[in-house]
């Protein structure tokens, strides 16, 4: 039992215990390759923010892990099938009852650990602030915490090398043999802004790859992974 993690933890511990910071880890359920589960960013999010949160425990912080959400924004894989969508609406009315709760609860600070590229929280925390100027809330993406490249040969963006590293330490057993996967070869964009960065646009990922990944998974190891999860957590 870990006093840190809502779901393992009890009313007998809960209610003798302050804790002052909610941490929210939010994932997605979408295909990652042929390789990795549907499950992947799940199993990220709750595998690095459980770390994440032993070690700010440790130091004397009172946070509380809760139970992670499932399913993210995935409006632009609706023909791949069982690529659970979330529209970002309905992200923020569970975002708004989640906080009603801390708030009710006495926590006034809310991390939102995000682990799919696909979430993006920066609008509905303006919003949530006027619904609840009381809480403190961020939001961050824990694969974005480190320049990947020093720990990657080629990181990649979806199921590439820095996912199935992660969850080749993470969950081992869910992982295919790498000569099952995809090279996650992908196309780009032709409109030079959208190329650059400065242009934004959906994508409409089964015209961007055939195999659902972007990024060669060939080189992930375990190790590598486990070296990632370790300094991401700390920092």
């Amino acid at each position: 039992m870990k006093p840190y993690i809502l779901a393992e933890t009890n009313w007998k511990n809960v209610k003798d215990e302050h804790y002052e910071i909610a941490i929210l880890p939010w994932g997605a359920t979408e295909a990652h390759n042929y390789h990795l589960p549907y499950a992947t960013d799940n199993i990220e999010a709750h595998g690095v923010a459980k770390e994440t949160c032993r070690k700010a425990w440790e130091q004397g912080a009172k946070v509380l892990l809760l139970p992670t959400i499932p399913f993210g924004v995935n409006t632009g894989q609706m023909d791949i099938p069982f690529c659970m969508n979330l529209n970002p609406s309905t992200q923020y009315a569970i975002l708004k009852d989640v906080a009603q709760v801390l708030h009710r609860s006495g926590i006034n600070k809310l991390v939102i650990f995000n682990s799919h590229g696909g979430n993006h929280f920066k609008q509905m925390i303006r919003e949530l602030s006027i619904e609840f100027p009381a809480i403190f809330t961020c939001t961050l993406n824990w694969f974005h915490a480190l320049d990947a490249k020093a720990y990657f040969d080629d990181p990649g963006d979806h199921a590439g090398e820095l996912e199935t590293s992660v969850v080749m330490h993470l969950a081992p057993d869910l992982v295919l043999p790498l000569e099952e996967a995809g090279d996650g070869s992908a196309k780009n964009y032709k409109i030079k802004g959208l190329r650059e960065g400065w242009v934004s646009s959906q994508r409409q990922w089964t015209a961007v790859t055939k195999d659902t990944g972007v990024g060669n998974p060939k080189n992930a190891t375990a190790k590598k992974g486990q070296k990632f999860i370790e300094a991401v957590t700390k920092k």
